[in-house]
């Protein structure tokens, strides 16, 4: 397991059981069954899994908020099993539904939960950095799902946190909340606050995490950074190397019969689009690049597309709806 120099969460060995469960025997369900991460001051690090691989669970386990069944955790030093208000009012928490009252108006709330820290942020710095003063007179049950999730963060960020969780931050937003969310994690990032997020959208956990674990029927099944992640080759694709896909915009109807190797799929997706997908090498580029030399074709556009994390997940946990 790695070990970043000022960590905020250590999970070793996470165990969780859920029942009993009289469908099978009085036998407990285990949702959890090992489960070793490290979170980073100065971090985001990232839960990726699919709906029901454990990692809201995992988290749960880590704020305090359900009973672990084995296992060790440590939140800032301190088990947050046992832990009292000293070590709450440090941690804040982004619930996955929300949480929270339905007849509450934004400003009041935050207000009220604002009066529960010794030193929280200023409400009005909060508010308008996420835009809370837009419908700040709107109560909670009649709220967007995006506006729901920039009032969750903002109650998550009220108590001024040295840690936060964020769980699957992005649900339900609209591409501008979306962008304000995303540039506002970086800011917490940078500033030194470590943050704890899971998510299924593997666009997300690209763009924002530091360091990744991927989690699939309650284990961890893999870790690194997205850069290490994307180097990550199943023992057919360690054979045929990196697949990639080189898109262009061309003349339409253009016929590349026998200009790259035949492992190589080259189409025409509409009219003068081009696609070519494959274990792509320096010399099949220079083969392509000749071709259009040799008929006078000059691309209007081209782009390579390397492998996404989604492929990486996809890769590990398998394809099979769940």
């Amino acid at each position: 397991m790695r070990s970043p120099k000022s960590p905020v969460l250590a999970i070793n060995g996470l165990v969780k059981d859920v029942g009993p469960l009289p469908t099978l025997d009085g036998r407990m369900l285990r949702v959890v069954s090992d489960v070793s991460l490290v979170a980073g001051r100065g971090e985001v690090t990232a839960l990726l899994g699919a709906n029901g691989a454990g990692k809201t669970t995992t988290i749960e386990c880590a704020q305090g908020l359900q009973k672990r069944s084995g296992g060790s955790i440590s939140l800032l030093g301190q088990d947050p099993g046992s832990a009292g208000a000293d070590l709450r009012s440090r941690v804040g928490v982004m619930l996955q539904e929300g949480g929270l009252p339905p007849s509450a108006r934004p400003l009041p709330l935050l207000r009220h939960i604002a009066g529960m820290y010794r030193n929280p942020k200023p409400m009005d710095e909060v508010v308008e950095r996420l835009g809370i003063d837009t419908f700040s007179r709107t109560s909670v049950r009649r709220l967007s799902g995006g506006q729901k999730q920039r009032l969750a963060l903002a109650a998550a960020l009220i108590g001024n946190p040295e840690v936060l969780f964020l769980d699957e931050p992005s649900a339900g937003l609209d591409p501008q909340s979306r962008q304000l969310v995303f540039g506002l994690i970086s800011e917490l990032r940078d500033s030194g606050m470590g943050i704890i997020l899971t998510t299924h959208l593997m666009d997300d956990a690209q763009r924002l995490a530091d360091y990744v674990y991927i989690i699939d029927a309650g284990r961890n099944v893999a870790e690194g950074t997205v850069a290490q992640l994307l180097q990550h080759q199943t023992p057919e694709m360690t054979h045929k190397g990196h697949v990639r896909t080189l898109h262009f915009e061309a003349l339409p109807g253009l016929d590349f019969t026998g200009v790259l190797p035949a492992e190589v799929e080259i189409r025409e997706t509409r009219a003068g689009s081009y696609s070519a997908t494959g274990a792509l090498t320096p010399d099949d580029l220079a083969a392509l690049t000749a071709w259009w030399a040799q008929h006078g074709v000059m691309p209007g556009s081209m782009s390579m597309e390397a492998r996404s994390l989604e492929d990486v997940f996809l890769d590990i946990s398998g394809r099979d709806v769940r």
